[in-house]
């Protein structure tokens, strides 16, 4: 089970900025410690461990934080409705665009998803797989 990721960030002020824009939306409440910012999730009734927690720190190497090439944190939103409106709050945060909310080929029927960079240049998906909503082949 996966305890939490870690991204990097060269200025706290726009990552903040950037994550708050759609983490809060997704039930994420953000602590900081030592100027460092942490996104958990509250425990849900008769949950056994909690879901991952998203961390965004300094490095600990005092070196710049850079971005992975082939690396990318999802998360999941329960609507296609939130993926848009998280994605569009994310870009007006300061993050930059990597492929706009939709439906991709590749992908099974219902899975929406929208693409985003960081300030940093970390790359993040929002997505739904809500099957109770119109899939890619389906009539709108």
């Amino acid at each position: 089970m996966i305890a939490y990721v870690t991204v990097g960030a060269n200025d706290m002020e726009k990552a903040e900025r950037f994550y708050s824009a759609f983490l809060l939306g997704l039930g994420y409440r953000l602590e900081q410690y030592h100027g460092d910012l942490s996104y958990v999730l509250p425990m849900q009734a008769g949950q056994t461990s909690p879901q991952p927690d998203f961390y965004v720190k300094s490095p600990f190497n005092g070196h710049s934080a850079s971005a992975g090439n082939g690396s990318m944190v999802a998360f999941e939103a329960p609507s296609q409705k939130h993926v848009r409106e998280l994605h569009h709050a994310a870009l007006t945060a300061g993050g930059s665009d990597e492929g706009q909310p939709g439906f991709r080929k590749s992908y099974g029927s219902n899975f929406y998803v929208g693409y985003l960079r960081d300030p940093d240049g970390n790359k993040i998906a929002l997505f739904s797989n809500n099957a109770d909503e119109p899939g890619r082949n389906e009539q709108r």
